[in-house]
């Protein structure tokens, strides 16, 4: 499928900030998009044009059902060189996330080939400095005018690009984490494993709770007994005892995070002991009290990886690792965005060129 283009000129293109480490997370934008529609039961007009509003019918079926995916990936800067990490396997979580929500699936080679023509247009907006990225968030959101409940036969993708610099502001510093204990994330035989909107939506209550109590992030707990480790906010969470290193299980409940799988990989690769296995919050708070427990960090693609420095849960504070970055997190933090930046080796083909 051949993709339309409109861009701008040289002199209509916008100005591009020059501390992109100082940016709130996603709030600054490149200068064009791609967008594509569904209907007729196929893909067409695929399209790359300046940034701009969409045009939606208020009665468009996202916007009241909540029928809507995305995915979350970054490209980086080496000299002139772009690259993705593992581009492949947001794709297929992408068409796992429509498939679960019943929205037509994207040609996988295309999706590929779709980024990366968008990405090369816009490589000037990639930023260079350690610790930063561009940004790429490909959507699919259900645009038929149509008040009943039903599947849509129509749809929008778009992919739009965000200059980035850390998602957190401490940058790679121990974060404080709050656990949950009124709400759950995702319950059993839900949408928990798809990239769906409506997870997010459904998080804003107790994030929020958090961040007036002095918190980054909330970890959520499983929603049927409500003690079991889930997700922390936008990042799957590893704890690092001193016998072995354990992340929750996935069971449909959690994301399979792409980077959860690198980090699981890396580890086995290095010889450490680690499991995929239900962790109650009791095992953990007892771990951190007696010494057993002496890492925890959070991961994902838009923090890679984070320190956990202080849990709060029932009024009380636990701190990890009296607040250091532990040396687990920091050899897979080193690791992960050596490979990323194409300072250290990539040995299992997760680096993708792009141009």
């Amino acid at each position: 499928m051949k993709i339309e283009k409109n861009l701008l000129s040289d002199a209509e293109r916008k100005q591009k900030p020059q501390q992109v480490e100082d940016l709130s997370f996603g709030s600054v934008f490149t200068d064009h998009m791609l967008t594509m529609t569904y209907s007729g039961g196929k893909w067409h007009s695929p399209r790359i044009t300046p940034y701009s509003l969409l045009e939606l019918d208020p009665a468009s079926l996202v916007l009241h059902y909540g029928q809507g995916i995305f995915e979350g990936m970054k490209a980086y800067r080496r000299g002139n060189d772009v690259f993705l990490f593992r581009p492949t396997q947001n794709i297929s979580r992408f068409n796992r996330s429509a498939s679960r929500m019943v929205m037509p699936k994207m040609d996988e080679t295309f999706m590929l080939e779709a980024i990366e023509e968008l990405i090369c247009i816009e490589r000037d907006w990639i930023p260079s400095k350690s610790g930063t990225s561009l940004y790429i968030r490909p959507t699919m959101i259900a645009t038929e005018r149509k008040l009943g409940v039903k599947p849509s036969d129509e749809y929008i993708f778009f992919i739009i690009l965000s200059p980035v610099g850390p998602y957190f502001k401490e940058g790679f510093k121990p974060i404080r984490i709050m656990i949950a204990e009124s709400y759950a994330r995702a319950a059993p035989g839900g949408v928990g494993a798809a990239k769906t909107i409506g997870n997010y939506a459904a998080s804003l209550k107790e994030e929020k709770r958090a961040k007036e109590s002095g918190y980054s992030q909330v970890l959520w707990l499983d929603a049927c007994d409500n003690k079991y480790l889930e997700e922390v906010g936008t990042m799957n969470v590893f704890v690092v005892f001193e016998d072995e290193i354990a992340t929750p299980e996935l069971g449909g409940t959690i994301l399979p995070g792409i980077t959860r799988d690198s980090v699981i990989t890396l580890l086995r690769n290095w010889d450490m002991d680690v499991v995929e296995r239900k962790i109650s919050v009791d095992e953990v708070l007892a771990g951190v009290q007696d010494g057993h427990l002496t890492e925890m960090f959070g991961c994902g693609t838009a923090a890679i990886i984070a320190p956990i420095g202080v849990l709060g849960y029932q009024r009380k504070e636990y701190p990890i690792s009296n607040g250091r970055i532990g040396n687990v997190t920091k050899r897979l933090y080193d690791e992960l965005t050596g490979i990323q930046s194409g300072e250290r080796k990539d040995n299992y083909g997760w680096v993708h060129s792009v141009c």
